[in-house]
């Protein structure tokens, strides 16, 4: 809804920044394809997995300084 005063480039502007908060874009994408359970199981424990090493690395990298 275009605000008294507001350019339409300032309401794409603050319509962007809404659909990035909310993360709709990101659950769109997500649900674009089936995934099964087992599927999302899987690529969770990846992501934890990876999560953990980068958790690692940046842990050690501290103590070395």
């Amino acid at each position: 809804m275009l605000r008294p005063g507001e350019s339409q480039e300032n309401l794409l502007k603050r319509f962007r920044k809404e659909v990035t908060k909310s993360r709709i874009l990101r659950t769109v994408r997500r649900k674009r394809w089936f995934v099964s359970k087992s599927e999302q199981r899987r690529i969770a424990k990846r992501k934890g997995i990876r999560k953990a090493r980068r958790r690692q690395r940046q842990h050690s990298r501290r103590r070395q300084r």
